[in-house]
C-alpha cells in the first residue's frame, strides 16, 4: 500500500505543483547534501515515446548553496534551476531548451544507496522514470602504450553500422572517402574502444554541421564556423562543455586535419596543426550520446543527422 501512496503522491507532483513552487519551500529538509553531490549518469525510460535514452547531470555546492547542470537526449548542458530537498525525494527544476513544453522540466526522484530512482515527465506529457547511477572517476594514470592502428575505412560499410536501422542511411564509401551525402543517420563502429588516440581528415559543404563522438559519448563538434569567435557549441569544441584556446577551423570546401587523444576523461584536440584542447577532462556525456554507461568501452561516432560532410583517413589507434 505504501508503495502505491508513494507513486500517487509523485504523479500529484509531476502534474500539479510548479517548479517555483517547490523552489519557494526552501532548503534540503531530509537528505545529506553529501548524497546527491557529484556526477550522475541518467537512464530515462519512455517506452511509448522517445524509448530508452541517456542524460547526465552534475550537482556542487558552493556558499551553502546548491546548483548543478543537466544534460538532456539532446541539447547541450544547461544549469538546474532548482535543487530541493522535502523529506526523502530530491527535486531538480531545469529550464527547457529544445522539449516542447513550455514549463521548466521537473525530477523527483529517491536518493538511496548511491543510486537516484524516480520520475519525471515525457515531452508528451507522460509520467516516465528515471534512473541515475554515480558517474565513474574514469582517471587514467601513466603512460599509454600504444597498440596497432585500426584503419576504419575499407572498401565498403562493414566496420559501420546506423544508429538506427529503421532511418534513412545516406552514407556510403567512394575513392577512400567515407560520405554522408546529405542529412540522414548517424554511423557508429561495430568495435568499441575505451582509450585511444585517433586520426581523420573531413570536408563539409557551406552550412553543414557534424560531429565526432568518442565512446559514442562525447561529441567534437565539426560545423562550418571559419573566423567565428570560439565555443564550446562551435568547431573543435566539446559539445556544451570544453571551449577550444581558437577557432581553427578551416573555410568550407576546405580539408580539415584532426588528431584527438582520448585517456580516461581527459583530451586533447589538435586541429590543422593547432592546439585547441590541451589534457582537458570533459565532465560528463554530451548531448546526442548514445547512452550514459560512462565505465564501459563505446564506439566512435560520426553525426550524420544535420548535414552532408566527407571523412577520410580515419585512423584509430587504440592503448593496449
Amino acid at each position: 500500500m505504501r508503495k502505491w501512496i508513494g507513486f500517487l503522491g509523485l504523479f500529484f507532483l509531476l502534474v500539479n505543483c510548479s517548479p517555483r513552487a517547490l523552489a519557494m519551500k526552501g532548503s534540503d529538509t531530509g537528505v545529506n547534501r553529501s548524497a546527491v553531490l557529484g556526477r550522475w549518469d541518467v537512464t530515462i525510460y519512455d517506452i511509448q515515446g522517445w524509448g530508452v535514452y541517456p542524460s547526465w547531470f552534475d550537482v556542487v555546492e558552493r556558499n551553502k548553496e546548491l546548483s548543478g547542470q543537466f544534460v538532456g537526449r539532446y541539447g547541450s548542458a544547461r544549469p538546474i534551476r532548482y535543487i530541493h530537498f522535502d523529506g526523502d525525494q530530491l527535486y531538480l527544476s531545469l529550464p527547457r531548451q529544445y522539449e516542447r513544453p513550455l514549463e521548466d522540466l521537473l525530477f523527483v526522484g529517491k536518493v538511496q544507496d548511491g543510486r537516484i530512482s524516480g520520475q519525471t515527465r515525457s515531452e508528451s506529457g507522460k509520467t516516465i522514470r528515471f534512473h541515475a547511477e554515480r558517474a565513474p572517476a574514469l582517471e587514467f594514470s601513466g603512460k599509454p602504450e600504444w597498440g596497432e592502428t585500426i584503419e576504419l575505412i575499407q572498401n565498403d560499410l562493414s566496420n559501420w553500422m546506423p544508429r538506427n536501422p529503421n532511418h534513412e542511411n545516406k552514407w556510403q564509401v567512394e575513392n577512400g572517402m567515407l560520405i554522408n551525402t546529405q542529412r540522414g543517420v548517424d554511423l557508429v563502429t561495430r568495435q568499441k574502444f575505451t582509450d585511444f588516440k585517433l586520426h581523420l581528415e573531413y570536408h563539409f559543404p557551406e552550412g553543414s554541421n557534424s560531429g565526432i563522438y568518442l565512446r559514442g559519448r562525447y561529441e567534437v563538434q565539426i560545423e562550418d564556423n571559419y573566423g567565428k569567435k570560439p565555443s564550446s557549441l562551435r568547431a573543435g569544441g566539446v559539445y556544451g562543455f570544453l571551449i577550444p584556446d581558437m577557432m581553427a577551423i578551416k573555410p568550407a570546401g576546405q580539408w580539415n586535419t584532426c588528431d584527438i587523444t582520448f585517456l580516461g576523461r581527459e583530451v586533447t584536440v589538435v586541429l590543422n596543426d593547432e592546439l585547441i584542447i590541451d589534457h582537458v577532462e570533459i565532465p560528463g556525456i554530451t548531448g546526442g550520446a548514445l547512452d550514459s554507461r560512462e565505465a564501459e568501452p563505446g564506439p566512435l561516432m560520426l553525426q550524420g543527422d544535420h548535414g552532408p560532410i566527407r571523412f577520410r583517413n580515419i585512423l584509430l589507434t587504440p592503448v593496449k
